[in-house]
C-alpha cells in the first residue's frame, strides 16, 4: 500500500487487495498465530459498533497482541473537551496500532497525519469503511469463485452508506456492473457515480426493488437506512421501510446469488430469508475476523510471517 495506515480503500491497488485477500484465506485456515506478541493496539470507537470492534479485538487477541481503548467516547477525556488531535497524540505514546471509528468524515485521514503510528479507519461518518470493503471482497470471492465481471445490486441507503461507497472503489478493479436501488432521498451521491463514469464502470439506477433486478444479480447487497445519519426524523420515517427482501422474492434468482449485508439489520431483510442457502450475511460477518487479521499484519508490515 502507499501508506502504512489504511484510511481509504482507494489507496489499495488491485495487487494490494489480492494480497490481503490471499492472506485472509490463510488466516481462515489457521486464525491463531502468535505474531503480535509484545504489541499493543488501541481501539478508539467514538461511534457505536459491535461486529467491527469485536472482530478487530478478536483478531488482535488471536494473533497474540493486546488491546486497550474505549467503546464509548463519553467515558473519555473527549467528553471534557479534549480534541481529537490530543487524543491521538496521547494514545500514540502507548501503542503500536490505532483502530478508530469516528462520526466525522475525514477523521481517520486527519489522525494518520498526526502520528507515525499506523491508523486503521473503522468507519468515518458517511465516508469510508475500508476494512468492511475488504471483508466484503473476500466474501464475494469466496462465494463466486472470482471477483471479475459480476453484477452487484446495492439496495437501501446509498446516500449515507459508507460500506457501499467503499465497495464501489474496491470493486472498480474487477469490471463490475452495478444496480443502485434507492428512493430519491437516498440516491447514490454524484461523486460515486462520477467515479464509475471515469472508471468505465456500468451502473443503472432504480427506485423500485423488483424481482427482475434481483434475478440478474450475482450479489445482492442490502443496507440499513441509518437513523443516526438523518437530521430530519420525518424524512427517516418516510424511507426506513421502503425496501424489504422476502424469501419468496428469490424464487427465480440465480443459483450463485448471495445476499450480503454489513449489519446490523433492522427490517430490510425478513427473517424467512435466513434459511435460504443464498443468505450469506452471517458468514460475511465471520469473514471479518480473517480479513482484519490480514489488514492488521499489512499495516504493521508482518506479511512474511503469514
Amino acid at each position: 500500500m502507499k501508506s502504512k495506515s489504511l484510511v481509504s480503500i482507494n489507496q489499495c491497488s488491485k495487487e494490494d487487495i489480492l494480497r490481503i485477500l490471499e492472506n485472509a484465506r490463510k488466516f481462515e485456515e489457521n486464525p491463531n498465530r502468535k505474531i503480535l506478541e509484545g504489541k499493543v493496539a488501541a481501539t478508539l470507537f467514538f461511534e457505536p459498533s459491535t461486529r467491527t470492534r469485536l472482530s478487530f479485538e478478536t483478531a488482535i487477541n488471536r494473533l497474540g497482541g493486546r488491546v486497550i481503548g474505549f467503546q464509548d467516547a463519553s467515558t473519555t477525556s473527549s467528553s471534557k473537551g479534549e480534541t481529537l488531535k490530543d487524543t491521538i497524540l496521547m494514545v500514540s505514546n502507548y501503542v503500536d496500532l490505532i483502530i478508530m471509528r469516528h462520526y466525522l468524515e475525514g477523521a481517520a485521514r486527519y489522525a494518520s497525519e498526526l502520528t507515525d503510528i499506523p491508523i486503521i479507519n473503522a468507519g468515518d461518518g458517511a465516508n469510508q469503511h475500508p476494512s468492511q470493503t475488504l471483508l466484503d471482497l473476500y466474501s464475494i470471492q469466496q462465494t463466486q469463485g472470482k471477483l471479475t465481471d459480476l453484477s452487484i445490486t446495492m439496495v437501501g441507503d446509498l446516500k449515507y452508506g459508507r460500506t457501499v461507497h467503499s465497495l464501489i472503489a474496491g470493486m472498480s478493479h474487477f469490471n463490475p456492473t452495478f444496480h443502485f436501488v434507492a428512493p430519491d432521498e437516498l440516491r447514490m451521491p454524484d461523486e460515486y457515480k462520477n467515479f464509475c463514469d471515469q472508471s468505465g464502470i456500468k451502473y443503472y439506477e432504480h427506485t423500485d426493488f423488483t424481482e427482475e433486478i434481483i434475478n440478474q444479480s450475482d450479489i445482492l447487497y442490502m443496507t440499513r437506512v441509518q437513523r443516526e445519519r438523518f437530521t430530519d426524523l420525518e424524512e427517516y420515517e418516510r424511507v426506513k421501510n421502503v425496501y424489504i427482501l422476502w424469501n419468496k422474492m428469490l424464487e427465480n434468482s440465480r443459483e450463485n446469488l448471495r445476499i450480503l449485508h454489513p449489519l446490523p439489520r433492522v427490517n430490510e431483510i425478513a427473517y424467512d430469508v435466513d434459511d435460504s442457502p443464498k443468505a450469506y450475511y452471517i458468514q460475511q460477518a465471520r469473514n471479518g475476523l480473517f480479513a482484519r487479521e490480514a489488514i492488521i499484519c499489512e499495516v504493521l508490515g508482518i506479511n512474511h510471517l503469514i
